[in-house]
């Protein structure tokens, strides 16, 4: 009897997004697809593949019906009637005839022929001149993406599947997939794609897992049941480990646990510098289940809650009420201290299941945010009405998203002060007071701040996105990744631009993007002026620790040689090299 082949371990350097050491055996998951096999049938086959056709068809009408449903609850008729357009595409007996006929015309399976069929009709639609006409083509390939689903049998809740503890592998994870991840079978996530700001990773942190992205190829070489061994902080993967890797490990993860330790002893000290300087420490969370971890690790209150996460992964859009019922919840677990709501930054690579958008050339320049919100008004006070009610809770704060002029925030406040006049009409407190901020992500907004800053409380600097938009960067294209550069001049000067002007109108800044995540870059942004850093609550230990055992004065005076510089590299190695010589120890755990 042969015995059975081991596997030999194989080592792969992606980009490590969320620090700590994993090693549970992988669940793979399958990529949704519109390729299809062709496989010949025998004439005997023809009507089963015409009742997998119309049993597709039929669920996809019940899903759009479904999906139509739930929009028109919370945005009206007027925005469900899109989907009228996709009924017509899944009942017309034209299309689905032309299938048939193909079916039993070429004696092959139902999904190469139901995409060649669609895509003939989208393409002959695309090039009609009339615009109602040629809109229909990217409803015929929507549609069509359903009925290849489900005949399929795919589904988009691959992670509600998962039974035991695991690292889970894929090509790419969805916010939607991300937003319904069970930490307590989840421990870890590796994928082909991604960036050290990309949801996926975001939520990692969130869920203090490890995780590596940016892996290229490693959903092509593990197989489900493989020992997969995970280092978040250098960005290293091993399949298979051996078990010299193993006990290397082992002995690193027990290192790493003792820094833990120590940094958890700081939990209730000040973030403050040895020079007395204080340096508020707020916590980002995606998910009511952090709001726990944010004292528990040494932050006090919420400086960024994104909540589209409320609207991800659910059936149903939730209302006001819903929303109402969260926004308290957070606002009461961090009393006094406060919670900046931030609105919702639906569009680009995030939408609930049902929301349908045209598809844009360019979703991260596109109809998204700010510009989603104020074209869906209804969807905009529904939110906004939630908040506001929250906001007897006096520690609430609001902030719109994605702003790129001072119109959008007018346009933003007109509508606030509309739902304010509706609550006072029905009766129901809150706080006329409410402070109103403004992400700071987009160029435009960074360089006219002193206009924007008359109609606001408090700029969030959203670095992430600043960065990826002053540089030209998509920040989740490996090819250009390189190039993404937190320390460039031309970020420097935009925070240290955006800071002089909210000190001069009496407002603070607050850096909520990775570059308040990352130790080595909190002395230059503590040197710039900053007021305040939010930060994933996993991640409030290590920037305390370095907060405590820096010199404001050497902040400062990092900060002016940075400014004063001409490369980013230069920067960087400026910002290691006080980190080394002050917290050697955070090195350990974030690189």
């Amino acid at each position: 009897m042969a015995e059975a082949r081991v596997k030999s371990e194989i080592a792969l350097k992606g980009v490590g997004v969320s620090p700590g050491i994993a090693v549970f055996k992988c669940q793979l998951l399958s990529p949704h697809t519109d390729k299809a096999i062709q496989r010949s049938i025998s004439a005997d086959e023809i009507p089963n593949e015409i009742a997998r056709f119309e049993e597709a068809l039929i669920a996809t009408h019940d899903q759009i019906k479904h999906i139509q449903k739930q929009v028109a609850e919370v945005l009206g008729d007027e925005h469900a009637s899109i989907f009228d357009a996709h009924m017509l595409v899944v009942d017309d007996r034209t299309f689905i005839e032309d299938v048939i006929r193909a079916i039993k015309r070429d004696l092959i399976n139902v999904e190469p022929v139901l995409l060649l069929v669609a895509n003939r009709y989208a393409d002959m639609l695309s090039k009609v001149e009339d615009s109602y006409l040629s809109e229909r083509a990217a409803d015929i390939r929507d549609v069509t993406k359903r009925i290849m689903a489900n005949l399929a049998g795919e589904t988009l809740d691959q992670m509600k599947q998962i039974k035991e503890p695991c690292v889970v592998v894929a090509h790419d994870l969805s916010p939607s997939d991300t937003a319904s991840i069970d930490k307590a079978k989840v421990k870890g996530f590796v994928t082909d794609l991604g960036s050290s700001t990309s949801h996926t990773s975001i939520m990692a942190k969130a869920l203090e897992v490890p995780a590596v992205v940016g892996l290229h190829n490693i959903s092509a070489v593990v197989s489900s049941g493989d020992l997969i061994l995970i280092d978040g902080a250098k960005g290293l993967v091993f399949t298979n480990p051996s078990e010299e890797r193993l006990e290397e490990y082992r002995k690193r993860e027990e290192e790493q646990k003792l820094i833990t330790q120590e940094l958890s002893t700081l939990r209730d000290k000040p973030p403050q510098t040895r020079d007395g300087y204080l340096v508020p420490i707020t916590a980002n969370i995606e998910l009511l289940e952090e709001l726990d971890a944010v004292g528990a690790r040494g932050a006090k209150g919420i400086g960024l809650f994104r909540t589209e996460f409320l609207f991800l992964g659910v059936e149903t859009l939730p209302d006001e009420d819903q929303q109402f019922e969260s926004y308290v919840r957070a606002a009461k677990s961090q009393h006094p201290s406060p919670v900046v709501i931030r609105t919702l930054d639906l569009g680009a690579d995030k939408l609930p299941s049902g929301f349908e958008n045209p598809d844009e050339l360019n979703p991260f320049l596109g109809d998204r945010a700010i510009r989603l919100c104020l074209s869906r008004p209804e969807l905009f006070k529904t939110q906004l009405r939630a908040i506001l009610r929250a906001s007897v809770h006096e520690n609430v704060r609001m902030m719109y998203p994605m702003i790129s002029c001072v119109q959008e925030v007018m346009d933003a406040n007109t509508l606030l002060r509309q739902c304010m006049i509706e609550l006072s009409k029905e009766g129901i407190p809150f706080n006329q007071e409410i402070e109103i901020g403004t992400m700071i992500e987009v160029p435009s907004a960074a360089l006219i701040a002193d206009i924007i800053a008359p109609h606001v409380s408090f700029f969030s600097l959203g670095t992430n996105d600043l960065i990826q938009y002053t540089m030209a960067v998509d920040r989740g294209n490996e090819n250009v990744a390189h190039l993404y550069k937190p320390t460039h001049m031309a970020i420097i000067r935009l925070i240290d631009h955006v800071v002089k002007v909210s000190h001069k109108n009496g407002l603070w800044t607050c850096v909520c993007g990775q570059m308040a995540a990352d130790p080595r870059l909190v002395p230059l942004l503590i040197g710039l002026g900053v007021d305040e850093l939010s930060v994933s609550p996993s991640l409030a230990p290590m920037i305390k620790d370095v907060i405590r055992k820096l010199y404001y004065s050497d902040a400062v005076e990092l900060a002016q040689k940075a400014l004063n510089s001409s490369s980013a590299e230069h920067v960087e190695q400026l910002c290691h090299e006080l980190i080394e010589s002050i917290a050697p120890e955070v090195l350990e755990i974030s690189e």
